[in-house]
């Protein structure tokens, strides 16, 4: 999958997440892409949580994964607002 597509399909799931948890859409567009490293920094924050939301062939055939993150499917992401807690700070990356 191209780069480009991918940030198509990041910034598709994000908004469709923002607006489903019932926040307006200006609220998609003030949320940044961040860096590997940005990331790395958040991984032992207890206040974050990380989701994977590649495909599951895509998530099923990587050999990479990121510790700690859950598998969230985005064919489902109507229903990660009742399954993820409201006070973390979700971190997608699909990628």
């Amino acid at each position: 999958m191209s780069k480009n597509l991918l940030k198509i399909t990041f910034h598709f799931i994000l908004t469709l997440l923002v607006l489903s948890m019932g926040l307006s859409p200006s609220a998609a567009a003030n949320v940044s892409i961040m860096t590997k490293e940005q990331l790395k920094a958040q991984l032992d924050n207890a206040d974050v949580m990380i989701l994977d939301v590649r495909t599951g062939g895509d998530w099923k055939s990587s050999e990479f994964k990121i510790k700690g993150a859950i598998r969230a499917n985005p064919n489902k992401f109507n229903k990660w607002v009742e399954v993820h807690p409201k006070n973390k700070t979700l971190i997608l990356y699909c990628a």
